[in-house]
């Protein structure tokens, strides 16, 4: 046997001794506490909390650490700002446009629909759309049922009831996260060319749409209050909730808890942004302005309200200078 085998061997031997010694000492300090300080744990929580990996046979990562603290710093954030701030914003949004709806009504045609009708999307842009409005709302819902569901829904319907509504809406909530996702990519490829800045909308923002005074100004296929809304909404903000929701869905790829704890910070935020500004675009396509909603439910809309709320898209298709599936009819 070397000399370097026999050091090892005395080493571990060395060790061997002192780790039952150490137990040994831990337990009767343990022991002593008890009948000193009967109940008081703490040594056994601090190291408990210390956040030190111990043994696991489980390979995922961190899955040696008991408890982690930051934990609780990530609850405080989530239940307090994150909840609060993120309630009052939909609030005062959906309080803002109630205002504006009973204090001006919806906008009105200034002239009487002629019947002539302008192709303005195709089918192929109605599905996109309605598809992914549609799996937005299922998300909004469902997220603001996990985010708010203590404080509205159990009051209301129960602890047992809420809290299966809660669970049923999470587990919906992590399957149609992708499929807006792939919505969302069909919108943003598609519709981006039209939402490129236009001269017109240097003076749409000057004018503010006419929305106060009522003036008429002209737009193209969009005006840039849509773009505001694909660019900030349905681009940044879309991208960012469903990122973040990717990450959250599908936790096996390494991801720390502290990771985790960021990146559902994150996904809240967005998309609490994204839910409070799309009240905004879901009233302006409804009850907002009078025949809107005829655009993505048959594609068709009368010329007149072509020519009042689109008027540089509608020249050019009746020039047949554009380059849609559109076309006067």
């Amino acid at each position: 046997m070397s000399i370097h085998s026999l050091s090892c061997g005395v080493a571990l031997l060395a060790a061997l001794v002192t780790l039952p010694a150490a137990a040994e000492q831990a337990v009767q300090a343990q022991q002593q506490r008890q009948q000193t300080q009967p109940l008081n744990n703490a040594p056994v929580w601090r190291e408990v909390r210390s956040e030190q990996a111990g043994f696991t046979s489980l390979p995922a990562p961190e899955a040696g650490v008991l408890i982690q603290s930051e934990g609780m710093t990530w609850r405080a954030w989530r239940n307090g700002p994150v909840t609060l701030y993120g309630g009052l914003a939909l609030l005062v949004v959906a309080a803002a446009i109630v205002l504006f709806y009973l204090r001006r009504g919806p906008q009105k045609l200034r002239g009487p629909p002629s019947g002539n009708k302008v192709a303005r999307f195709t089918r192929f842009e109605r599905i996109a759309h309605w598809g992914t409005a549609i799996s937005f709302v299922v998300l909004a819902l469902s997220g603001l049922a996990m985010l708010f569901g203590k404080h509205v829904l159990t009051p209301v319907l129960g602890h047992w009831l809420a809290s299966l509504l809660i669970v049923l809406g999470k587990n919906l909530h992590n399957i149609v996260g992708p499929i807006f996702l792939a919505f969302l990519l069909v919108m943003i490829w598609h519709f981006a060319r039209d939402n490129i800045w236009e001269a017109c909308d240097a003076l749409w923002i000057r004018k503010g749409g006419g929305i106060a005074s009522g003036e008429h100004v002209p737009a193209g296929r969009f005006n840039f209050g849509e773009k505001a809304w694909f660019w900030i909404g349905v681009t940044l903000l879309g991208l960012i909730a469903t990122a973040s929701g990717l990450v959250l869905d599908f936790p096996n790829f390494g991801q720390t808890r502290a990771l985790l704890q960021t990146v559902n910070l994150i996904h809240g935020i967005a998309a609490l942004a994204l839910t409070a500004l799309s009240f905004t675009h879901i009233y302006m396509g409804t009850l907002g302005v009078e025949g809107a909603l005829d655009s993505m439910r048959t594609g068709e809309v009368d010329d007149v309200w072509a020519k009042e709320h689109h008027e540089l898209w509608y020249n050019q298709v009746k020039a047949g200078k554009t380059g849609q599936d559109a076309q006067r009819r």
